[in-house]
């Protein structure tokens, strides 16, 4: 069965929900790294997400922009 790909604003949540375990020291150092790895690929899939985002969104514009001068 395929992974279910993560949406934006549920790395975001987890990533609070991990940093705010982290602030409030409620994980051991063995979690702690994990933690860490698992984050660092969060921020990673988000960076990506709104990357991939401005480029579709530029692109918009730019199609919109070419149909106007079209007209």
């Amino acid at each position: 069965m395929a992974k279910k790909e993560i949406s934006y604003s549920e790395a975001m949540a987890e990533i609070d929900s991990i940093l705010t375990g982290i602030e409030q020291d409620e994980l051991d150092v063995d979690e702690l790294s994990e933690k860490v790895k698992r984050v660092s690929f969060l921020i990673k899939l988000c960076k990506d997400k709104l990357h991939n985002t401005r480029q579709e969104v530029e692109k918009i514009f730019e199609d919109m922009n070419q149909d106007d001068n079209d007209e």
